[in-house]
């Protein structure tokens, strides 16, 4: 296997990072509430979420969609945003007003886990 030189060299380059949901528009909307950005809802299947730095991530409908269950084995999170904030209390104000749920289980204390309203996890994390 080849892997890429210390100087970042790479087979390629990360596009963007996908998350199935039942509705991508709506999550794609729930993200852009929280991080900004600008949203490509061209393909009622498919939503692109750019910010402003240049971070890109997409949402793709998945028909059958099953949210992952954290912590847990039987379908683990796989993968899971974190977003730096201020402040936490005011953050967590803002996405539960948004349709986030606050995680049950909250393994830190300067981050907190929350579900988007497909049920991926994310984290709010301290600056």
């Amino acid at each position: 296997m080849t892997r890429s030189t210390p100087t970042g060299t790479g087979i390629g380059t990360l596009e963007t990072v996908v998350l199935d949901c039942p509705d991508p528009r709506s999550l794609g909307e729930f993200y852009a509430a929280i991080v900004g950005g600008k949203l490509d809802v061209s393909d009622p299947d498919w939503t692109t979420l750019r910010d402003d730095s240049g971070a890109v991530i997409s949402f793709q409908r998945a028909q059958e969609w099953a949210p992952p269950i954290w912590p847990g084995a039987d379908r683990p999170q796989q993968a899971h945003i974190d977003v730096t904030v201020a402040d936490l209390d005011a953050a967590e104000a803002q996405v539960l007003a948004l349709g986030a749920r606050k995680h049950d289980h909250q393994p830190g204390t300067s981050f907190r886990v929350f579900l988007d309203p497909a049920g991926h996890p994310f984290c709010l994390c301290a600056a």
